[in-house]
């Protein structure tokens, strides 16, 4: 029989424990204080770190929850607006005054070169015809790496320099904006900048129809592409044909050719007379389509960075001015329609008069006495329009000069439009001298082209018509797919409107508008010769503005035209002799360019009586 004995030292350890106290127990327990404060921080520290995380996590999902999911939506997209083309610009007979064109940005690394320097520079010079091989070498030799050849290099001087399979050679592939016509038409294409976004004209405030909708635009394959450094994607990593694109094309309204002639027209005055600039339009009387608007001088847009500043503004659209006589057919308008003067009235053409003090005369410092309003507008009377507007209340007249609209926008296709201006009602009907200024279009101001629009609801029997250059989106069949909503309202009745019509045919028939005749056909117009304001309150002594407007023509009026030249020097420049020749020869072109049937047999004696 086994006996099993307990272990002495073992058995003795034992015993010395069960016979200690239970304070001298407690000290040699597993959960003394000490680790009990261990497992106390611990679980502190794990409670706050948990709180902050919940904390956190609230911030980011509840918080800031929105503005992150944007933030991350952009990391993640890719803008390829720089790489997908504008839409190209044609004028109303589908000639291309704007496209896209493909070019490469160049780069040659010289230290990664294995032909020697003075071969490759030969190589380029025979591509690029208009450098010179000295000039290219002199760059090979100035760094080791990131010498630009030219950020413009043709597409077909490109893909030659590609085909020479130089090691070191880099291109970059992009679009660049061209404008085949130059500076033909500047004033209304604009331009756009080296990062491809409109800056000026159309290709500004038409932003939206020339960039392509991304969201109507269809990958043909899975993208994948290369980023540099700093994340942004390397252009020469896109694959050719990577997107399906429409076919529309933003039409205008312009006629390259009657363009052309207007601002050769205007340009040969503008030299003639000195003038520091002048402006030309041409506009439907019926529907507000400008056919033809130039500014002199003007700019390249193809070369836009060379020009100063202020010649990117279309100044007939940005800048308001007094318009002098050419704003009193509008002034007769209005009085016909309150009835205070009728076809027959006589009224008095005085030499000079005197307002509230103030003296103001003729510009022929002579007067014909009592006559018919026509020989007032034939003379271009200042005193007979202040005797036809003191008829007028004063609060009736100003009324009628804000249904006008002088000094509200037009709603332009064009960017950057001005207002005019019209005194406060307050000083305006206070007294008599400032209704008497307003009567020959001096004491208020506005654009040239709202002029003309003005002069278009004299022409198409009273009706207010939009100004516009765009006639809509067009696909390659010439057919609109999408057209401008345009507002007309009626602003003189029909009666006055043909009434003053036929006013302004006997002014260029009999009186100051003579210089714009034209054989064969009746044209209704009126001469301007304003002062300048100098924009504290007096008039500049040797400055002017001469003015012409017509239309053309009056027993089947399409066409309203106004030529105005700013400063022009010398003795004689005035309105019927500055700026009537050039609507002359632009009517010229619209007879001859739009097909206008004569009026009555060329060559036959017209009766002057109107």
């Amino acid at each position: 029989m086994n006996v099993f004995k307990l272990d002495s030292n073992k058995s003795s350890s034992q015993k010395s424990w069960f016979n200690k106290s239970p304070s001298q127990k407690s000290s040699f327990s597993p959960l003394n204080v000490d680790t009990l404060v261990r497992l106390l921080i611990i679980w502190l520290v794990l409670v706050f770190g948990a709180s902050s995380l919940i904390w956190r996590l609230y911030q980011l999902q509840i918080k800031e929850g929105d503005d992150l999911a944007t933030q991350a939506k952009q990391q993640q997209t890719y803008n390829f607006r720089p790489y997908i083309p504008r839409r190209s610009v044609i004028d109303s007979r589908g000639s291309v005054v704007a496209l896209d064109k493909v070019v490469y940005t160049v780069y040659v690394h010289p230290i990664m070169l294995l032909e020697d320097k003075n071969v490759v520079a030969e190589k380029i010079a025979n591509i690029l015809t208009d450098r010179d091989q000295n000039e290219i070498l002199k760059l090979l030799n100035s760094k080791d790496s990131g010498v630009l050849l030219g950020k413009t290099i043709t597409e077909d001087q490109g893909n030659k320099i590609k085909e020479l399979n130089i090691e070191g050679i880099d291109l970059e592939r992009r679009y660049a904006r061209f404008y085949p016509q130059g500076e033909l038409i500047a004033d209304i294409i604009g331009y756009v900048d080296t990062d491809h976004a409109g800056q000026a004209g159309v290709e500004y405030s038409q932003e939206k129809l020339l960039e392509r909708d991304l969201s109507t635009v269809q990958m043909t394959s899975f993208l994948k592409v290369k980023k540099d450094g700093q994340g942004a994607i390397i252009p020469a990593s896109l694959p050719q044909g990577i997107v399906e694109l429409d076919d529309l094309q933003l039409k205008l309204t312009l006629d390259l050719r009657l363009q052309r002639a207007t601002r050769d027209a205007l340009k040969n005055q503008i030299k003639k007379f000195n003038a520091k600039r002048g402006a030309v339009i041409v506009m439907d009387v019926h529907t507000g389509a400008i056919v033809a608007l130039a500014c002199e001088p003007t700019y390249n847009p193809n070369k836009y960075s060379l020009y100063d500043f202020s010649l990117y503004k279309n100044w007939s659209v940005t800048d308001s001015y007094e318009p002098g006589s050419t704003f009193k057919p509008v002034n007769v308008a209005i009085a016909l329609d309150e009835g205070v003067i009728n076809d027959q009235s006589i009224v008095l053409d005085a030499a000079s008069t005197v307002i509230d003090g103030w003296p103001i005369a003729n510009a022929s410092k002579s007067g014909k006495g009592w006559v018919s309003v026509t020989k007032a507008m034939e003379v271009s009377s200042n005193t007979a329009m202040i005797h036809i507007i003191k008829k007028l209340n004063r609060s009736q007249y100003y009324k009628r000069l804000q249904e006008l609209g002088i000094d509200r926008l037009m709603g332009l296709d064009l960017p950057f439009e001005a207002t005019g201006y019209l005194k406060p009602k307050e000083i305006f009907t206070a007294r008599d001298i400032e209704p008497a200024v307003s009567a020959f279009g001096q004491g208020l101001s506005l654009t040239p082209l709202k002029l003309v629009q003005l002069h278009a609801a004299i022409a198409n029997g009273g009706k207010l018509v939009t100004p516009h250059v765009i006639e809509g989106l067009a696909n390659t069949n010439g057919e609109l797919e999408s057209i401008p909503k345009l507002e007309t309202k009626q602003l003189f009745s029909e009666s006055s409107a043909n009434s003053v019509l036929k006013m302004m045919e006997s002014v260029v028939a009999n009186g100051t508008g003579a210089a714009a005749q034209i054989d064969g056909y009746h044209i209704g117009g009126k001469t301007g010769t304003a002062q300048k304001h100098d924009g504290r309150g007096r008039y500049q002594a040797n400055a002017k503005i001469t003015s012409f407007i017509s239309i053309l023509p009056t027993n089947d009026p399409n066409y309203v035209i106004l030529a105005v030249v700013d400063e022009p020097q010398g003795a004689n420049t005035y309105g019927s002799t500055v700026a009537a020749p050039i609507v002359k020869e632009v009517m010229n072109a619209i007879i001859r360019i739009k097909g206008i049937p004569p009026s009555y047999p060329i060559g036959l004696k017209k009766d002057k009586k109107l």
